[in-house]
């Protein structure tokens, strides 16, 4: 495994005695669908989304409760790395379906 150093505006690799700088990767704004409908697991969404607050712009949740589902949107802005690991953290989650789209653009 190549060790990397991650700096505010660019990441840095050693490869062996070169040393290769990349700009780190641009915020894209997106949205993340959530259908909890396994209820019980509601404290752990809410935990991981507690989290991940810093690349949190919006959420809307609509209990749908004549089906005993809860339905969850999120409006997310953050690294493509940031928003992968929060939706994979909620996908993880037993009786979750999670979605996510993002901008191709990069704000």
């Amino acid at each position: 495994m190549i060790p990397c150093l991650r700096a505010l505006t660019r990441i840095f690799c050693s490869f062996g005695k070169k040393e290769v700088s990349a700009i780190s990767m641009d915020n894209r704004i997106g949205v993340i669908g959530i259908v909890i409908e396994d209820l019980s697991e509601i404290n752990k969404v809410n935990d991981i989304l507690h989290q991940y607050g810093n690349i949190i712009i919006g959420r809307m949740g609509v209990p749908y409760r004549e089906k005993g589902v809860n339905v969850i949107s999120l409006i997310v802005n953050g690294t493509t790395d940031e928003i992968g690991a929060l939706s994979g953290k909620l996908g993880k989650i037993q009786g979750l379906n999670v979605k996510s789209a993002l901008s191709k653009k990069s704000y």
